[in-house]
């Protein structure tokens, strides 16, 4: 633990960057003051640490399960081609997507606890990842909007986020978060599952915190009990007014960047870059706990 330095991410509320360590080496006393940390900041930025595939899922169990191991995030080919962004290709509409506001798997049965995300080969300008501290976001909400918002609930949908981009995609039986093929027109799937769509509240509690924190984003639609263009209004609304400084970072990224979220209390949005330019991230998400991550009965 001797040498682990946390350092405030300036002009923002939230975050800091870690150095002194080398995450694919902590022992256990270091990786239990790294969590505190974790869970103080909300996202923690750590430098040159170039993690491999093995190493990076490594250090990704010991914050929990994983609901996936590892996924490729960019816009590469496993052959070291770029994908068309012309349409044609299911990976660049998530990508396109992503650039959204939005809480990792709100959509999937049990929402993510957090993810570790690296960089392996970046853009030479663009693709910065933001961040938005919904904790902080709901604390600056004046009273009458936290008791509008006091046990309201809303459908996640990952076919209705990906619909406003285009993407019109088809229940997929066998899901992956990886394309199974070097066509470049094959998306694994993820998310696209039949069955109910899933319920959550526009507040929810942080397990480990005890803190509230706003849970809505591009996922997030039809509040219940609410017509739809009122509905959509209030979710623009509160995404309008938390993704606002000093709540808001955003990552320029080096090659061999980690950064580690509390996917419970931000939320997160890829930004563009030149799709002309490589850009290969790895992503390893954590499972959020059943017992106070699943979705709501609707």
């Amino acid at each position: 633990m001797s040498g682990m330095t946390f350092e405030p991410l300036s002009g923002v509320c939230f975050g800091a960057r870690v150095s002194g360590v080398k995450l694919a080496d902590m022992d256990a006393d270091s990786f239990r003051a790294f969590y505190d940390q974790w869970l103080e900041y909300g996202l923690l930025v750590v430098g040159g640490q170039f993690l491999d595939r093995g190493q990076q899922v490594a250090f990704a169990k010991r914050f929990g399960d994983l609901e996936f191991d590892i996924a490729e995030i960019g816009n590469m080919r496993k052959d070291g081609t770029l994908r068309p962004d012309d349409g044609s290709d299911d990976m660049m509409k998530i990508n396109r997507g992503n650039m959204g506001w939005h809480h990792d798997s709100t959509y999937m049965p049990v929402q993510a606890k957090g993810a570790v995300f690296t960089a392996e080969i970046v853009p030479q300008e663009g693709g910065a990842t933001g961040f938005a501290d919904m904790r902080h976001a709901y604390d600056a909400l004046d009273d009458a909007m936290k008791a509008r918002i006091e046990g309201l609930r809303c459908h996640h949908s990952l076919y209705h986020s990906q619909a406003k981009v285009g993407h019109q995609a088809a229940p997929v039986k066998d899901s992956s978060v990886n394309p199974d093929d070097n066509s470049g027109k094959t998306y694994g799937g993820y998310g696209f599952h039949e069955g109910p769509v899933s319920v959550r509240p526009l507040v929810k509690v942080h397990p480990e915190t005890g803190r509230r924190n706003l849970l809505v984003g591009r996922h997030a639609y039809d509040i219940i009990g609410m017509a739809s263009d009122e509905s959509e209004k209030l979710l623009q609304e509160l995404v309008d007014f938390a993704c606002q400084p000093p709540r808001i970072y955003h990552h320029d990224w080096e090659a061999g960047d980690v950064v580690i979220w509390d996917n419970r209390r931000l939320m997160h949005q890829a930004t563009p870059w030149p799709f002309t330019q490589a850009r290969r991230m790895w992503h390893s998400r954590i499972a959020g706990s059943p017992e106070t991550e699943a979705a709501l009965a609707a």
